[in-house]
């Protein structure tokens, strides 16, 4: 019987030390992540502002209003929208609006990532910007958005990421549930690793990057998540993204299941296929000089996703916990399991705190479990071709 249960706890105990591992980093993140008082504003700064944007003549006029009514000198910036391969009025609505237009069309280099690499280039050779920022065409942003950057920028830093945040918070609970996702996830961890000064990495949306590093790390990010294989290619050169959290763009999240569905494939399996690849470079450029900052971020990546993660910690305290009362296995087997739930509670309570969604976050995250078993479905689904544009249907063109 000591046997057996030495080798019982010895399983469950190694089952356990990446699952705590993985819940121990976020807790870290957690206590962490108090804000740091923002620096003074700064005008001096020329950016182009990047939009990228595939059929979005319904939304384009908005978001570039939201860009035209930032305070910051309407001479110190240019508004540059993409209209890549688009078969609707975006660049004619775009104009309308404001924008410079750059239209592109290619039969089989389609995606964001190639949209923005069309816009860096042009950006460049016109050598007007110090900086470039890069806008979703579904976004509004602060009015401080480029004099928060500003400050950045003068004072050094080689690229920025704004608060990113839900639009649409109150449009269901599958949005509701996305603002505390996106607290934690962007607001908690980006929080912690500033106060750390690691990288805050790139969210794809409100990015900036000095013209300089652009030229030094070109961006050849052409993946269903571009931004973050770019911001591994920043991170393998020891470029630290900057968390610019007192300016935030808000997205439009998909309310339905279907327009979720399409959203949550290119995130989570663009995520997992980039893992491969990325990891082991960032763990071998974690060996020298400003190892801190690829190590972490590979670290961020071998994170499961949170619903995954708090389905392994449910399961094994259930399986240790239930030996434990039959006599087969002890405090060793159990009690980490007791230490990464609580973890995870520290960073779900934290999260819910920064995203302001108020106390009915309480019964929003009731729902936790049917989002849970909706996410890890969509991980045995087939894969989309990478890079491709896969346009997401916006809350308003959902048929009831």
């Amino acid at each position: 019987m000591v046997s057996t249960m030495r080798l019982t706890d010895v399983a469950l105990l190694v089952l356990a030390i990446p699952v705590l591992a993985s819940a121990l980093y976020l807790a870290f993140l957690s206590l962490c992540s108090a804000r740091s008082a923002a620096p003074a504003v700064d005008h001096t700064i020329f950016f182009d502002i990047v939009v990228p944007a595939h059929n979005e003549e319904r939304g384009i006029a908005a978001t570039i209003a939201s860009l035209r009514a930032m305070e910051y000198p309407p001479d110190r910036f240019r508004i540059l929208v993409v209209a890549d391969n688009c078969v609707d009025e975006t660049a004619r609505v775009a104009r309308d609006a404001g924008a410079t237009v750059l239209e592109r069309t290619h039969a089989t280099e389609r995606g964001k990532g190639y949209a923005l690499a069309h816009a860096y280039e042009q950006s460049l050779a016109a050598g007007l910007a110090s900086a470039i920022v890069v806008i979703d065409a579904d976004t509004s942003v602060t009015t401080n958005l480029l004099s928060a950057f500003s400050a950045r920028f003068a004072a050094g830093a080689d690229a920025v990421q704004a608060e990113y945040g839900v639009r649409n918070p109150f449009d269901s609970w599958r949005t509701r549930l996305m603002v505390v996702a996106l607290a934690m996830f962007h607001t908690v961890r980006s929080l912690g690793r500033e106060r750390l000064r690691l990288s805050c990495g790139l969210r794809g949306n409100g990015m900036g990057f000095s013209t300089t590093v652009i030229r030094r790390v070109p961006p050849r990010a052409f993946s269903i998540v571009e931004d973050v294989e770019y911001g591994a290619a920043l991170a393998l050169e020891r470029v630290r993204v900057m968390y610019v959290g007192e300016a935030e763009v808000h997205g439009d999240m998909p309310a339905s299941s279907a327009a979720s569905k399409t959203q949550r494939e290119r995130w989570e399996g663009g995520r997992l296929e980039l893992i491969k690849t990325l990891v082991p470079s960032l763990m071998r450029a974690s060996r020298g000089r400003g190892w801190s900052i690829p190590f972490d971020l590979a670290l961020d990546l071998l994170v499961p996703p949170l619903t995954l993660l708090a389905g392994l910690i449910i399961l094994g305290s259930s399986v240790a916990v239930g030996l434990a009362l039959f006599g087969l296995a002890g405090a060793l087997a159990w009690a980490p399991w007791m230490i990464a739930a609580a973890c995870l509670a520290l960073y779900v309570v934290r999260g819910a705190v920064v995203s302001g969604v108020g106390p009915r976050v309480v019964f929003d995250l009731a729902w936790a479990p049917v989002y849970a078993i909706w996410k890890v479905s969509l991980l045995l689904r087939p894969k989309r071709t990478p890079g491709e544009w896969v346009r997401t249907a916006r809350s308003d063109e959902i048929v009831p």
